[in-house]
């Protein structure tokens, strides 16, 4: 007996002992990482065309929160599940962030850019975006773009349910009812080049707020120019001469598939309207709406 347990504490110790098979893997797992942290963790302003570069001073409340899931994301070892296994920590080498898939066109409804920023920067908040465009044009980021913003909230397009998760927000020194300046749209428009072309965002995903949550949000206003972003490959626009939908079009279903929930068709309606009608921004189904619903469908 006494030989048994002398064999079992030697196979221990040799275990114990042995070279681990995934160390070469692992050390590749941990400097991707730092590689990783060292991308998310960058706060320098990045030169867009156009508009002259500004630089951010990043407080210490979003170095905290930074350093957050710093930790969570260098967190490996074992898990325990509820049926009373433990997972075991083997690190793949072939890893990189999530890149967005859409952009989210908002205006601030607040008075100055001050404003909006000192929003932005309270916990209390609970409110954030990736970029705040000025009145004059200025550029302010305020989030690395691989990670999530707190700029949507409860909204949808398609069957994508968590919108923060997997797109950029910009919002528009804007409080809802002035015209959106000329500098303003023109550093907007050079930002959305650099997006689209760093994260390869297919341009029907670039939409507004109230098209993502139409029972709750009215931005960008009717006065925002989505039809000149959509000349400039920024989202897309009505033909010029709309085709008359056939007899059997499903206007509900044609909305669906552009994207809109439709569990309340009245708002859907009116947030279609208000992104790509915008004279009439109401649920008035008319000719008119129902042949543009049908040439944004067959966009899709």
């Amino acid at each position: 007996m006494r030989k048994i347990f002398y064999y079992l504490i030697f196979a221990v110790v040799i275990t114990s002992c042995a070279t681990n098979p995934h160390k070469k893997s692992e050390k590749i797992y941990d400097s991707k990482l730092k590689t990783l942290k060292e991308t998310i963790s960058k706060k320098e302003s990045q030169p867009l065309p156009i508009i002259p570069r500004v630089i951010i001073n990043v407080d210490t409340l979003y170095t905290k929160q930074l350093h957050t899931y710093k930790d969570t994301i260098f967190k490996m070892g074992s898990t325990p599940l509820e049926n009373g296994i433990n997972t075991e920590w083997i690190g793949t080498v072939n890893f990189n962030l999530r890149k967005p898939n859409f952009i989210i066109i908002h205006h601030t409804a607040q008075d100055s850019l001050q404003q909006t920023i000192k929003t932005f920067t309270k916990i209390e908040a609970q409110v954030s975006s990736h970029y705040v465009i000025s009145d004059d044009g200025k550029v302010v980021q305020m989030l690395n773009d691989y990670l999530r913003a707190w700029h949507a909230g409860n909204g949808s397009w398609g069957k994508n349910t968590d919108i923060n998760s997997t797109s950029i927000g910009i919002e528009l020194d804007n409080n809802g009812t002035e015209l959106f300046s000329e500098a303003q749209i023109n550093s907007l428009l050079a930002l959305l080049t650099k997006l689209k072309k760093d994260y390869n965002i297919p341009a029907q995903n670039i939409i507004g707020h109230a098209d993502i949550a139409p029972t709750r949000k009215k931005d960008p206003s009717a006065l925002f120019p989505w039809k000149i972003l959509a000349e400039k490959g920024f989202g897309i626009w009505p033909d010029e001469y709309l085709e008359t939908a056939p007899a059997d079009f499903n206007v509900e279903q044609g909305l669906r598939i552009i994207g809109y929930d439709t569990k309340n068709l009245p708002a859907a309606i009116m947030a279609f309207k208000l992104h790509f009608i915008q004279t009439e921004v109401n649920d008035l189904l008319d000719e008119k709406t129902i042949n543009t619903i049908y040439s944004i469908y067959k966009k899709q």
